[in-house]
């Protein structure tokens, strides 16, 4: 379990960000898999989110999940809509009691707090819905709310820049966005190139005026604490787990 320091310091929300350990999954999913999309036993995953429910004190019917596809949407989760599936990559709310889950293998997981209006927010940022705009998406989703505001977000553990390596092409793309995106990338070797997702998306963070605090872990390379896509696939296993990072106001 890895917390911010700076939401630490607020009394009314509770957070975590938490690693794959202290769960019941067996196997490659060992052990708090909390991805419902893995091929892992449905009744242990179920288990795991009761774990993470208990830890963060709120029921598990309360802890709210999204169908992530790497989109740049956002949804506001009210008292009227939570129960529904929510395709999006990123929720906020002002409903006390509802705790917001993001899941990661890798990609980014965000947790977002407004502390001036009590909203909560989580993100799952990765380099599709970097580029795309889900971070922005979401710092206006607060904003509108109310535009008198004083944001701050935790961006969690999540592949470090030297695990990060990327072609050619993704480099371009990149770049074709903006070519001030050129310092997030370091050469690795004449074909790749190593990316900084960590440093892009605290940049995009920064320029839209929210405080950015690190829990700074690799993912791939911490093998004994986090699930990652990308060791799994090149281990050749058939699938993965992903781990959960959770916020809510009491």
């Amino acid at each position: 379990m890895f917390f911010s320091k700076k939401l630490n310091k607020f009394k009314k929300i509770k957070h975590c960000f938490f690693s794959k350990n202290g769960g019941f999954s067996k196997g490659l999913y060992k052990s708090l898999n909390c991805g419902k999309s893995s091929r892992d036993n449905k009744e242990n995953i179920s288990k795991n989110l009761k774990y993470v429910a208990k830890k963060i004190l709120c029921k598990k019917e309360n802890l709210i999940l999204m169908n992530q596809t790497h989109s740049n949407k956002v949804i506001e989760i009210k008292k009227n809509n939570y129960k529904r599936k929510i395709n999006a990559d990123a929720m906020i709310t002002k409903v006390k009691g509802l705790a917001l889950g993001v899941l990661t293998a890798d990609c980014v997981p965000i947790i977002i707090y407004d502390f001036k209006n009590e909203v909560v927010g989580c993100i799952h940022a990765g380099w599709k819905g970097a580029i795309t705009g889900i971070i922005k998406n979401t710092v206006n989703k607060i904003k509108k709310i109310n535009s008198d505001n004083k944001i701050i977000a935790s961006i969690g553990p999540c592949i470090g820049k030297n695990s990060y390596e990327v072609d050619l092409i993704f480099y371009k793309r990149f770049l074709y966005a903006s070519k001030k995106n050129n310092k997030y990338f370091f050469s690795k070797n004449k074909n790749k190139k190593l990316f900084n997702l960590r440093k892009f998306i605290a940049d995009e963070l920064i320029t839209l005026g929210v405080g950015v605090d690190h829990v700074n872990h690799d993912t791939f390379s911490e093998k004994n604490n986090f699930f990652s896509y990308r060791r799994s696939s090149k281990l050749k296993q058939n699938d993965y787990g992903r781990c959960i990072s959770v916020v809510r106001l009491i």
